[in-house]
């Protein structure tokens, strides 16, 4: 390489398309629980008895569980998108989505299948070798 050009560091891939995916998932179902889309015409998941879902992680917060899945995906999807487009501050992202993802299964929507990949993503953004 020579003195003037800048080596670019190559973006986690596999880390950044898990948690896209994990972000979208947890986004879709934070709002489809706050009553938005097609939950939003039925009365809601409470109105037709959280048959899908159920209710939230910890008893008691049950009243802005929903909210917090929106926030969570929300997180997850911009820490993703930073993983691509500044690839050299991955393990910041990394930790930034494994936190949002683990709060989002402890205290959100109980997501078992979001908060697994937003974990696995995080954690292969922060174990890549530079």
């Amino acid at each position: 390489m020579s003195e003037g050009q800048v080596q670019r560091t190559e973006p986690p891939t596999a880390a950044f398309v898990l948690s896209l995916l994990a972000g979208l998932w947890m986004l879709a179902a934070g709002g489809m629980m706050a009553g938005f889309g097609w939950g939003g015409m039925m009365g809601g998941w409470q109105g037709m008895g959280g048959w899908m879902w159920g209710r939230g992680g910890i008893r008691g917060l049950g009243v802005w569980w929903p909210w917090f899945g929106i926030f969570a995906g929300i997180v997850v999807l911009v820490g993703a998108v930073m993983l691509y487009v500044k690839p050299e501050q991955r393990r910041s992202w990394g930790v930034v989505i494994v936190v949002a993802s683990a709060l989002n299964f402890l205290l959100g929507m109980m997501g078992f299948l979001a908060g697994t990949l937003g974990v696995i993503g995080g954690v292969l953004a922060m174990s890549t070798k530079d």
